[in-house]
């Protein structure tokens, strides 16, 4: 799961790590809030730093037009967003990373406890601004 030619790659590692132990514990089938509240227990449990349901700007050309909450942000640099479906489509994938530019993060992880096994993509953003 580590592959170390991918930036915090360990971090998000650790993060697939508490998905995988709750999937296991749980299994699929229940609302995608209940998935959220078991892994916020797996983050705290690895004293995981982390935020549930941050709350973030979205700005359109320098102007603040409204405001997003991430079902979690980790150490303040990575977006991870919940899903409990059967599968996950092209247009998920299209709002994780829509998030990820509106915030200006550079990684981002897109998790469905849906599935019969747990199912997650590791998202980067192409437009991510340093230092903005």
């Amino acid at each position: 799961m580590i592959n170390e030619k991918y930036k915090y790659s360990a971090l998000t590692g650790e993060i697939i790590g508490c998905a995988m132990e709750v999937h296991n514990t749980l299994g699929n089938g229940f609302q995608e809030v209940i998935y959220q509240r078991a892994l916020e227990i797996e983050f705290k449990e690895c004293d995981m730093p982390f935020s549930r349901e941050y709350e973030l700007p979205v700005n359109y050309k320098g102007v603040q037009i409204g405001t997003r909450r991430v079902d979690f942000l980790i150490k303040g640099i990575i977006c991870v967003e919940l899903k409990a479906l059967i599968e996950l489509q092209d247009v998920h994938l299209a709002q994780a990373i829509n998030y990820l530019e509106a915030y200006n993060l550079e990684i981002g992880l897109l998790i469905n406890f849906g599935s019969k096994s747990l199912d997650f993509k590791r998202l980067i953003n192409k437009k991510f601004k340093p230092g903005v």
